[in-house]
């Protein structure tokens, strides 16, 4: 007996496909930086804010959005979602700064994908039993294909059409294909069979890793939004970086789409290999990818060597966040989740939003990408030595990570 079905995988191609044209609205930002920096009086900082702000709103939005969902209908959610996705946009293309940043922060970031992502990832999970993970897997890729489809096509528009133009005529679009797919689409769940969840995480009532919990869950959230910081780097400035080199836009944007690509593939692996060393370890190991990453974008100058150093950052960073969740779920009962998770994630987001803004602020400020890709490395590496603290913490002879 299975709650899964035809329905079921119908549910989850609806939600990749709502995903892949919400987060397709942040990457506007990304591709447009130069040109929205130029109309603003040449400041990298102002862009970079409402990048920021519209990782944090979403972080923030989801514990709001995801209450509201629990309490009425992930349709009705994800319809607000898919509007204010649109609002968002159309206020943005005002032109102004204060209508960059708000329009981002607050329509596309908290009430647009906050509305529609963490929602979204627990309303699929209530529809499986048997193969969850493989669906949440591909529900949560929905930032990647934006970042694999999207940069590329973004460029030709605003070099024919302008910033402005393109950031109405996508937020019409959002609400032209979200809104039909939730009300159509989008229904209550199947009724769960008894017998066909599984506990996980451990029994609770002690110290985690010999902390407190709540000390070792601050611990791990502050890793997650250190490592988050050069995450978020060369994602939010990868064409404008292209730019300084001489490289034209056209390549920026497609070289932004091979990173993401590159991280949509590279997610199924890390998701294999946290399943057979643990989530604590799989997050160390992808942070020292991500860090010789970072290192790499330092100094590589020429077009060919950054195609090759993003498609390598994009494989090394794919999987630092699911596995941060994973060792959530590994470390506290399973009872906890429902708070402890998106209390980690909002500090993740959290700390890409710190870095795409990080990154603006100190191109102002030096001219040049170099001193924020060294910030990055600096934030990556106190990351790794409270990781490595961590998992130092654990008893000889105990396991790495609890079974379930």
């Amino acid at each position: 007996m299975s709650i899964e079905s035809r329905a079921s995988w119908g549910i989850a191609l609806a939600a990749v496909t709502i995903l892949s044209v919400s987060f397709g609205a942040p990457l506007l930002v990304v591709v447009s930086l130069k040109p929205i920096a130029a109309d603003l009086g040449e400041a990298r900082s102002i862009p970079a804010l409402a990048s920021s702000l519209a990782y944090l709103g979403a972080g923030a939005g989801g514990i709001l959005m995801g209450w509201i969902a629990g309490r009425t209908s992930t349709r009705l959610t994800t319809m607000l979602g898919g509007a204010m996705v649109c609002a968002g946009l159309a206020l943005a293309s005002g032109g102004a700064a204060w209508q960059l940043v708000l329009g981002f922060g607050m329509l596309v970031g908290l009430l647009g994908n906050g509305a529609l992502y963490p929602p979204m990832m627990t309303y699929v999970s209530l529809w499986f039993d048997r193969r969850r993970g493989t669906a949440l897997a591909l529900v949560s890729s929905g930032q990647y294909v934006a970042g694999a489809v999207w940069p590329a096509v973004f460029e030709r528009l605003v070099a024919q059409h302008g910033w402005q133009r393109v950031m109405l005529g996508y937020g019409l679009f959002a609400a032209a294909v979200i809104l039909p797919l939730a009300a159509l689409v989008l229904r209550p769940p199947p009724k769960p069979l008894l017998g066909t969840a599984s506990a996980a995480g451990t029994d609770g009532g002690g110290p985690v890793l010999g902390l407190a919990p709540n000390l070792a869950l601050g611990l791990l959230a502050l890793a997650s939004f250190l490592c988050c910081i050069p995450m978020a780097m060369p994602a939010a400035h990868l064409v404008a970086f292209c730019g300084d080199l001489g490289i034209g836009t056209r390549q920026g944007a497609l070289m932004l789409s091979v990173l993401l690509a590159a991280a949509f593939l590279a997610r199924q692996f890390w998701g294999w290999l946290s399943d057979r060393i643990g989530g604590l370890n799989t997050v160390i190991a992808g942070n020292l990818c991500q860090t010789a990453g970072m290192a790499a974008f330092l100094t590589t100058q020429d077009e060919a060597g950054l195609f090759l150093v993003a498609a390598g950052f994009g494989l090394g960073f794919s999987g630092i966040v699911p596995a941060y969740v994973l060792a959530v779920r590994e470390l506290f009962p399973a009872r906890e989740a429902a708070w402890r998770v998106p209390a980690l994630l909002f500090l993740s987001l959290s700390g890409m939003a710190a870095g795409a803004w990080l990154a603006g602020l100190l191109y102002d400020g030096f001219g040049s990408y170099a001193v924020a890709w060294k910030a990055g490395i600096a934030a990556n590496l106190l990351a790794l030595a409270l990781l490595g603290g961590l998992a130092m913490r654990r008893r000889p002879g105990v396991s790495a990570f609890s079974p379930g």
